[in-house]
């Protein structure tokens, strides 16, 4: 089994059901089992073209992180979070634009990747407070101090916390 961590987010329709849902999901995805899942956070909608973040037009994020225990590739991995997304409605209709859900592959166990379709670590994940605030919480070990402050000017405020364990 290896340690993946998934970012959850979403900004059209319920976002906090579909968050759950989805790590619901997640956690019925063939040798696969949530072992925790991030309090929710409110985040800013970022642009992130041209490497350059800064806020954009739409409804504000709920974000999450969850962890998950897996045997299945990372691949293999990606691909079912995709169907998920999928399943919830997902659109890739333009870069940035809103979404009824979004699943991002973060971190599956100590690998480094780089594809046409996967990279890993996420290669943007230590540029986001909606990524690394959630992290921080379930996994401190994962995200410094200095990370953290390095994205603390992004707006970011809990507002739900989940159980620790999802069963």
């Amino acid at each position: 089994m290896v340690r993946a961590y998934v970012a959850l987010g979403a900004n059209l329709g319920d976002a906090a059901v579909a968050l759950r849902q989805a790590v619901q999901a997640i956690g019925q995805l063939p040798l696969t089992e949530v072992r925790q899942f991030s309090s929710l956070y409110k985040t800013a909608p970022l642009n992130t073209d041209a490497g350059n973040e800064s806020p954009a037009p739409g409804n504000d994020y709920l974000n999450a992180v969850a962890e998950v225990e897996t045997s299945l590739t990372a691949p293999d991995l990606l691909s079912h979070l995709q169907q998920i997304e999928q399943g919830a409605g997902r659109e890739r209709s333009y870069r940035n634009a809103p979404r009824t859900l979004d699943l991002d592959l973060l971190l599956y166990g100590s690998a480094r990747m780089e594809s046409e379709h996967l990279t890993l670590p996420h290669p943007r994940m230590m540029q986001r407070a909606f990524v690394l605030v959630p992290l921080a919480e379930i996994a401190p070990g994962l995200v410094s101090r200095q990370q953290l402050e390095s994205v603390a000017t992004q707006r970011i405020e809990r507002v739900g916390k989940q159980a620790d364990r999802c069963n």
